[in-house]
């Protein structure tokens, strides 16, 4: 296990957008922790993050003059603001991850802001088939099945090619963000399996990354703190994860086993599955409707796939060892669920 990152004197303020999500509120709590004068800019208020100390911004990243009243006099920007999810309209995500991207970048150009930390997503290199222990040499997926994947990958590659010396930026790619305070990915689990409707994709062997949430805010310190020194990762991505895969499968009938809830025991064909996420998305959309269908072709070719990534990389440059392991992680997760 690695050691906890400080981050160098010269970071004294820091902006994080979506700064009231899982993942930006992680941040925020290793900035305040760290001493740092730290910010947020979301669509509205969260008390709670006001309350441990952050400066709230109400402000939408798709306005540049919104984000530059908040991002005036800050030396680092964390970037995780994101409209995620597989399903809904390509305007939406282009406005939210595209220009949103954009104008981050432009705003931390006129404000003089020296490092930016982009929250990426592996999505951005999956192509429909298995990665197994893939590197950041894999290129960018060629047919993306949602719309979340190719905004993101569009997003990341802005904020790579930002890199210079005036702002140094790089991306981190986590994979399955999960830990106490979790608000999409455990419950949405957990509801489907107390109603016996979570199916099996496959044959249950695929194995794929994780990312502890703890461990996922002390990459993006780890990250700040290059950029603000060497700066080896600048113009870089970086996967993310805990280190070793699990089998999809197999985690989650641990978890469920944990919770009380009754284990996976019904399956579906991977080509089923796919078949059906593509009727469905086609019925959908030739009726109009925006909730998420149960299954699309992209959530089919996920739950059967192998995807896991080596983290040597993020090891080697930004000094990044996950802190907490899977299974700590998945006692402190349990117990955060069972006292909700």
């Amino acid at each position: 296990m690695g050691t906890t990152a400080t981050l160098p004197a010269t970071i004294k303020s820091a902006l994080v957008t979506g700064g009231g999500g899982f993942v930006g509120q992680a941040v925020v709590r290793r900035l305040l922790a760290l001493g740092v004068d730290t910010r947020i800019i979301a669509r509205h208020r969260y008390a709670e993050v006001e309350a441990a100390g952050a400066r709230g911004f109400v402000g939408d990243i798709a306005n540049l003059s919104e984000l530059l009243a908040a991002v005036d006099g800050v030396d680092l920007v964390v970037h995780t603001a994101a409209l995620a999810g597989i399903w809904g309209q390509w305007q939406l995500y282009h406005r939210s991850n595209v220009l949103g991207t954009e104008n981050v970048i432009a705003a931390c150009r006129q404000a003089g802001v020296a490092s930016l930390v982009y929250t990426s997503t592996p999505s951005v290199v999956f192509n429909g088939e298995d990665i197994r222990g893939g590197d950041e040499r894999l290129p960018y997926g060629r047919q993306f099945l949602c719309h979340y994947a190719r905004s993101k990958a569009i997003a990341e590659g802005l904020v790579l090619a930002a890199a210079g010396p005036a702002l140094k930026t790089c991306a981190l790619r986590p994979h399955l963000i999960w830990g106490p305070g979790d608000p999409h990915l455990l419950p949405r689990l957990l509801a489907r399996g107390r109603e016996q409707s979570l199916r099996q994709v496959g044959d249950g062997s695929n194995l794929v990354d994780i990312s502890y949430i703890d461990n996922v805010a002390e990459a993006h310190i780890l990250a700040a703190a290059d950029l603000a020194g060497p700066g080896r990762g600048s113009g870089k991505a970086y996967f993310i994860s805990q280190g070793e895969p699990v089998n999809l499968w197999r985690w989650i009938d641990e978890l469920f086993s944990r919770m009380g809830v009754p284990r996976v025991e019904k399956r579906v064909a991977e080509r089923t599955a796919y078949r059906l996420g593509a009727v469905l998305e086609l019925c959908y959309r030739l009726l109009g409707l925006h909730q998420e269908p149960k299954m699309t072709r992209f959530l089919a070719e996920q739950l059967a796939k192998c995807h896991y990534f080596s983290i040597e990389k993020a090891r080697r440059d930004l000094g990044y060892e996950p802190l907490i392991s899977t299974e700590e992680g998945l006692q402190r997760t349990v117990q955060w669920l069972k006292n909700r």
